[in-house]
């Protein structure tokens, strides 16, 4: 099979704190025969990066090929303020399941922006949904035993019942992102259906996994509930119109609420949910590689999620 050609001028716009836009140039007779496109990105060294952690092993990103330009988007790999630098490879997925590859491209970097907010905001942004992060069997979504992943010792593994939920929305459109490591099919409720002032927001989790990114735990109890009964006694309670993670305040009339975005956010809802005050369907984007973190502990020579280190 004839060689492909390898790309070229690449141009990387439209940035956020966790997208960007990229295209490059090919020769004309591969633009029929390319059926993936590989991307790999680099985290460029910071002399204020944790030394502990592994942020400078590469994200290699394969995607089926679409018409250029395409937009790379996830949170879960993407740091707002945070210099990188990509090249491109072609390629083309023969019989036998193995790729002909083109050479990879030059290099070129790009810095990721700050989340654009309003003053006192703490890097929120609206959002109207949750995005379940598991699907249950039936007409009814019922409580779970959390597993033992996170911080050591943390009260709710192995001890609270709760549903989990996802809650991100994308940057530039306040929407739910079209890709997920989820799984191909999502559980879209609206957030008034979950979260009001009759419901008590509590902090249970903030961890890492050897990883660039933060996960943080919240639960959600519906006031005088099993759920909230037990986490008052064993969680810090956060006010739900004034915290950094995740808020509702009434304005104009109407709740809005607002969640942080430089951190994976993951809400534990402590009672059932009944799938008809939500939506399921199909995602419109890819099925990325899942984020599972099933009984995963985290990482302990962090410098940020441990108080003990570097102190």
């Amino acid at each position: 099979m004839e060689l492909l050609s390898t790309p070229h001028s690449i141009e990387i716009n439209n940035i956020t704190c966790d997208s960007f836009r990229i295209s490059w140039a090919m020769d004309v007779g591969d633009l029929d025969r390319v059926t993936h496109y590989f991307i790999d990105l680099n985290k460029k060294e910071n002399k204020n990066s944790n030394k502990f952690k592994h942020r400078d092993v590469p994200t290699k990103l394969v995607a089926k090929a679409v018409a250029l330009p395409m937009t790379v988007r996830g949170h879960w790999f993407l740091s707002p303020r945070t210099e990188y630098s990509v090249a491109v490879q072609t390629a083309v997925k023969q019989s036998d399941g193995e790729y002909l590859v083109s050479g990879w491209s030059e290099t070129v970097e790009f810095c990721t922006g700050a989340c654009q907010v309003s003053p006192n905001e703490s890097s929120c942004l609206t959002v109207s949904v949750f995005l379940m992060a598991r699907m249950h069997s039936g007409n009814i979504m019922k409580p779970y035993l959390k597993d033992n992943s996170g911080s050591h010792g943390s009260p709710t593994s192995g001890m609270l019942h709760g549903i989990f939920f996802s809650c991100h929305t994308e940057f530039n459109t306040g929407q739910p992102p079209q890709d997920s490591p989820y799984g191909r099919y999502r559980f879209q409720i609206a957030a008034q259906r979950l979260f009001g002032p009759n419901t008590n927001l509590y902090f249970a989790d903030f961890y890492c996994m050897y990883t660039a990114y933060h996960y943080v735990i919240l639960v959600l109890a519906p006031k005088g509930s099993p759920g909230d009964r037990f986490c008052q006694e064993r969680l810090p309670q956060l006010d739900i119109s004034c915290n950094k993670f995740l808020t509702c305040c009434m304005e104009d009339g109407e709740l809005v609420y607002r969640h942080a975005q430089d951190v994976i956010l993951e809400i534990i809802y402590t009672d059932p949910v009944d799938l008809s005050l939500g939506v399921l369907g199909e995602i419109s984007g890819h099925q990325l590689m899942s984020l599972s973190t099933a009984d995963a502990k985290k990482d302990p020579s962090c410098k940020t999620c441990n108080i003990s280190v570097g102190r």
